[in-house]
């Protein structure tokens, strides 16, 4: 949703640094991912979908009919279960595709205790799939199963007793002779399926109502019931539901929440205080999504109910809980033009901390997140080229303030010869440095006043004993430098001005402020180290698109700034 811009402000992208662990891989065709975990031996892992071609078995005939032509070539390009698995040097140590008889995709990945996988997904022609993967990604046993109707997994849940639950929906039998029947007949009911830890099904059941029902997701509690998150769609709404089972399947309880109107649901997760979060997207009056996130109890009792109003249409696809409490989300963002993946920050009373977009100008989504052991946490979604029609299997690895983590093992050496450099102005409460190598000024002497740009003698005095530090360093480590980014922000008002020129005329103002910081760091250097600065000095203007929040709140003064940041090579 915005543009950065390099020395002399040319178009770039944000996020695609070599130095950035920020992984894409493009099979041919439509590719994407839609689940992600952590190896036992640190790496990440993710499914989902490739498209392979398969060549039709008429090698040569001429067709007088239109659809036995359509017939002959329907398979043609299928979709393939995929499975990735990525090193800490962001280097691919698996990337397979599922060698089925039938065109499949997978949705969800589980670990099991010799580090090998559990997958779940689905056949295009409407059978389910689990498929139990050693560590390397060859498979231990495939099952397919299902009813004599079209099914649909939509996810694939670990149970304490080392078995997995897969969650979806399956087109009614209509009749109450079914042995899976519990309840419905609509156009879909729930289906439900529980296997044991080595692949052998316990049971089936379907619920559901008269109109169309959809499973979800679900999770399982800390007394082994599982509550089950699942829609209900009937003329123009859709509602949730929520269902807590027994271990058996047997119900214990239903609720559900109808409003006029579309409520989405996305995830439902187990907190660590034995309550529950749903997040959810449902439309607002100017018909944009916005993300609706549920904390309620093992009796159904709602603790939390709150929207996170945003800009523009958002949804939290998946999120996680931290240890402290806090959370984090990742799922979309979008505009009339642009859909970009989105990353939000929560505090354990579910107001929001932080957000960050990425992509590029076209569809880019994160449909998972898992946080790592080190509490970084691994995104996994899709990403499109701003050129391009077709999409691609992406993995983002991210800091705990949702920056991009950079793969290079000489990010942490880089970072702790910042730290000690820097160390008095930190003590003193001047400068913060990030993991990712950005360095924000905090002192209020060093912020911009309303709609200035120009330095002050005190930023003046400031930027000298700065940039009398950090150049030396860069230029002692230079081998590693790849760019200086000097970036301005500005506040997000204008007075009384409207949205496009509020966005303009905050774009030219941020871009002034890194001019006039960038241009008073390079007059101040002999010639030498000024050509040498002209190879990594990158300046920006970003407009309020990264202004600081405090809680709910801008904090204005403090968005009025410049920042750097060092990107490795």
């Amino acid at each position: 949703m915005h543009k950065i811009l390099l020395f002399l402000f040319i178009l770039t992208s944000l996020y695609s640094k070599s130095s950035d662990f920020s992984v894409i891989v493009n099979e041919p065709f439509n590719d994407a991912l839609f689940d992600v975990t952590q190896d036992y031996d640190g790496q990440i892992s993710a499914v989902g979908i490739s498209r392979n071609y398969k060549e039709s078995k008429i090698k040569s005939k001429t067709y007088t009919n239109a659809f036995e032509y359509l017939s002959s070539v329907s398979d043609a390009f299928g979709s393939q279960m995929h499975l990735l698995k990525i090193d800490n040097y962001a280097n691919l140590t698996i990337n397979k595709s599922s060698k089925m008889s039938k065109f499949s995709e997978a949705i969800a990945l589980v670990k099991t205790p010799s580090n090998g996988y559990f997958v779940g997904g689905y056949t295009l022609d409407g059978s389910l799939l689990i498929l139990k993967l050693d560590s390397s990604g060859t498979p231990i046993f495939t099952k397919m199963f299902g009813t004599k109707n079209y099914d649909r997994m939509s996810n694939l849940i670990r149970l304490r007793d080392g078995g997995v639950l897969a969650i979806g929906s399956s087109i009614t039998s209509r009749s109450s002779h079914d042995s899976l029947f519990e309840t419905g007949l609509g156009l879909n009911d729930i289906y439900l399926t529980r296997f044991s830890k080595d692949g052998r099904k316990l049971w089936s059941k379907k619920y559901g109502t008269m109109y169309d029902d959809r499973g979800i997701d679900a999770v399982e509690a800390f007394d082994g019931s599982i509550l089950v998150l699942s829609t209900t769609s009937y003329e123009k709404n859709k509602n949730i539901t929520l269902m807590r089972i027994t271990e058996n399947g047997n119900k214990i309880w239903l609720k559900h929440y109808k409003t006029d109107g579309v409520i989405t649901p996305h995830k439902i997760i187990k907190l660590r205080d034995n309550n529950f979060l749903l997040s959810l997207s449902h439309k607002d009056d100017m018909n944009k999504d916005q993300i609706r996130l549920i904390k309620f109890d093992l009796q159904k009792n709602v603790l939390i109910d709150t929207t996170i109003s945003t800009t523009y249409a958002s949804g939290l696809k998946d999120i996680k809980e931290y240890s402290d409490g806090s959370l984090i989300g990742v799922g979309y963002v979008r505009d009339a033009y642009n859909t970009d993946a989105l990353v939000m920050l929560f505090d354990s009373s579910l107001g929001m901390l932080h957000q960050e977009h990425f992509g590029d100008e076209n569809y880019d989504i994160f449909n998972a997140v898992t946080i790592l052991r080190n509490s970084q946490a691994a995104a996994a979604g899709i990403n499109t080229h701003k050129d391009s029609q077709s999409s691609n299997m992406w993995v983002v690895k991210l800091n705990r303030d949702a920056t991009i983590a950079q793969k290079s093992t000489k990010v942490i050496n880089i970072y702790e010869e910042l730290i000690e450099l820097f160390k008095q102005e930190i003590a003193s409460y001047k400068i913060v440095i990030k993991k990712d190598l950005s360095i924000e000024f905090i002192d209020h002497n060093l912020y911009f006043k309303v709609s200035k740009f120009e330095l002050t003698t005190q930023q003046k005095n400031y930027l000298n004993n700065f940039s009398n530090k950090l150049i030396p360093f860069l230029k002692k480590y230079q081998s590693y430098i790849e760019v200086l980014e000097i970036n301005g922000h500005t506040s997000s008002e204008w007075g009384g001005a409207k949205f496009t020129s509020r966005y303009l005329k905050n774009e030219k103002l941020s871009m002034s402020r890194s001019y006039s910081t960038l241009s008073y760091i390079f007059k101040n250097q002999n010639l030498k180290t000024q050509k040498w600065l002209t190879n990594i000095l990158k300046g920006s203007g970003f407009s309020y698109s990264k202004n600081v929040m405090q809680g709910k709140y801008e904090d204005k003064d403090k968005s009025r700034r410049v920042s750097f940041k060092i990107l490795l090579n």
